[in-house]
């Protein structure tokens, strides 16, 4: 290996050039991928759209394209309740989970349950907290403005798309927390 200064700047771009293989190939990366999950109903699900065009799965990329390794697993059901989002979080989350974006949506109100959502909304948070995730909440205020469907419910592609770049900048706050 070459001395001197030279001998240096080449062993700085080799150390790099090993740094940037392990992380393109999992060495490092993989320990250093982090679990997002969004909770919710059929907003979060992304109903009416193709998969992919869902706000969990473009939030994912605009992660990856900040390059960060970050998973974000959809666990939105069509037409569910805060009730039903409490019971399946056990299921959704898991030990690599960190952040939870919940979206309590209104289906509560719309069955006749509006009045239990409050108290099923902080039993999900009081969860996440012994499990040490961060939540980033995702209320219906956050989709006003936003392109929607037809039904004047459920967002477009685009409408999707804003969102998660909305909530970009918060989840990548949580994240490095």
């Amino acid at each position: 290996m070459p001395t001197g200064s030279f001998g240096r700047q080449v062993r700085r771009q080799a150390a790099a050039l090993f740094a940037a293989c392990c992380f393109a190939f999992g060495t490092i990366g993989a320990a250093q991928a982090a679990e997002v999950v969004a909770l919710g109903a059929s907003n979060t699900y992304g109903k009416g759209v193709n998969r992919g065009e869902d706000f969990p799965a473009q939030l994912e990329a605009m992660l990856h394209a900040k390059g960060l390794r970050v998973s974000v697993t959809n666990a939105g059901v069509n037409g569910d309740t805060t009730a039903g989002m409490l019971s399946r979080f056990d299921g959704a989350v898991d030990g690599s989970t960190r952040v939870l974006l919940l979206q309590p949506g209104g289906n509560d109100f719309r069955k006749g349950v509006g009045d239990q959502r409050a108290g099923n909304v902080s039993a999900i948070l009081a969860k996440a907290s012994q499990h040490h995730i961060r939540v980033v909440m995702v209320e219906n205020g956050m989709l006003r403005g936003l392109p929607h469907q037809m039904d004047g419910v459920h967002l477009t592609p685009d409408g999707y798309r804003m969102l998660a770049a909305a909530l970009l900048p918060r989840v990548t706050g949580s994240l490095r927390r």
